[in-house]
């Protein structure tokens, strides 16, 4: 299949399209397609491959959309339903459904803190005081809605969506550094460490999260009742 973007761009060479999807995985000897927790037509669900913590998840888009500022309504209802599953499975494997989602939203090329261009939802179980440190920063938030991020992708602006306590918001992302989000977390959880994915996918104990998360989340991806569209457990997102 050809994988092509919201503005009929082919995504060939986006890492998280065809044929690229999983290349880094494999250099790393993680899995692949078979780390996929589950999928549906439109959003396949799998460990982050250099996870913050255990449990760290990414939502992608089966086709390349740069961002949530560019879904349809349709995709904004089944991603948001993907989330609820998500914090059914983090209920289930972690005593607690809170969970903190964040993404990069790219009004220009790699703009917003992102490096990967194409969407992608991070997904961590807890509460982890993001906001706090986004808004420390100057960075203060609106209600985060569908419209909200689509006016700011559709006037050229970078955002930063996250959640924590129930709560969606946006801040402003023009100009902020490459992979901000992963630092703001990981100050939030830890206090000063490293963040950049880039220092840490390969290492004995990213790969453990990796491994762990897969380990402790697929039993239960089985039982879970399904988003909208039906997702499962096979390589539909191919």
């Amino acid at each position: 299949m050809e994988v092509r973007d919201n503005d009929g761009r082919a995504g060939a060479d986006c890492v998280l399209c065809p044929p690229l999807r999983f290349r880094l995985n494999a250099m790393v000897d993680l899995p692949g397609a078979d780390g996929v927790l589950a999928a549906d037509d439109r959003l396949f669900l799998m460990p982050d491959l250099a996870p913050l913590a255990e449990g760290h998840l990414l939502l992608v888009t089966a086709e390349h959309h740069a961002c949530a500022g560019t879904f349809d309504p349709g995709l904004w209802a089944r991603a948001r339903c993907w989330r609820d599953r998500v914090a059914r499975l983090y209920l289930a494997a972690y005593g607690s459904a809170d969970l903190v989602l964040f993404e990069h939203g790219p009004g220009s090329p790699q703009g917003g803190g992102a490096c990967i261009d194409h969407a992608h939802w991070h997904l961590l179980p807890g509460a982890a005081g993001v906001r706090a440190v986004l808004e420390g920063r100057g960075l203060r938030g609106e209600a985060g809605s569908h419209d909200a991020l689509r006016e700011r992708h559709r006037a050229g602006h970078s955002y930063l969506l996250v959640e924590e306590d129930d709560a969606v918001t946006v801040h402003p992302g023009d100009g902020v550094p490459s992979q901000f989000l992963r630092w703001a977390v990981t100050t939030a959880l830890y206090g000063p460490g490293t963040w950049r994915w880039q220092e840490t996918f390969g290492l004995p104990e990213s790969r453990a999260r990796f491994r762990r998360t897969l380990e402790t989340l697929r039993p239960l991806c089985t039982g879970q009742p399904e988003p909208a569209g039906q997702p499962e457990r096979a390589d539909s997102h191919q």
